[in-house]
């Protein structure tokens, strides 16, 4: 198990990975869901005081919450369906793999993916979204 979870959280998560990636299928869903937890772990940068998944999901930068989802308010436009709380728990016990797998940020540039966001280095695209890992040095716990 990555992190420690209660059932609440898998519900909050599958709706959050259903709202930013549904249209990218469950592979989509799992990389969104990696950050998710890479957040949660990540003893750094913005994200040394988050350690729950809703802290993850409801944290606040620069006067917004951190997700579009949650921002517009349609990470609630539905329940979570039992195949997205599937796959919100495959990452919270085990499932990382690359692009999202140690990325801490993602988004849909609408564009080329840039080679750098917010000053962190690009780890790869998953269809629309572009996904970005730490700098070297800069957040060793989301590597464990």
């Amino acid at each position: 198990m990555r992190i420690a979870y209660r059932s609440s959280d898998v519900d909050l998560m599958a709706r959050m990975m259903r709202a930013e990636a549904e249209g990218e299928g469950q592979l989509g869903m799992l990389f969104v869901g990696n950050v998710i937890v890479n957040r949660a772990i990540a003893d750094c940068l913005d994200f040394k005081e988050v350690r729950t998944i809703p802290q993850v999901i409801y944290q606040v930068q620069g006067g917004n919450y951190s997700f579009e989802a949650v921002q517009k308010g349609n990470v609630f436009y539905n329940r979570a369906r039992s195949a997205e709380k599937k796959l919100a728990e495959r990452n919270l016990k085990y499932w990382r793999e690359h692009p999202g797998k140690y990325a801490l940020w993602y988004f849909n540039p609408y564009a080329p993916c840039p080679p750098t966001w917010y000053d962190q280095p690009f780890a790869g695209q998953f269809k629309n979204h572009c996904y970005y890992e730490p700098k070297p040095g800069t957040c060793d716990s989301v590597y464990s």
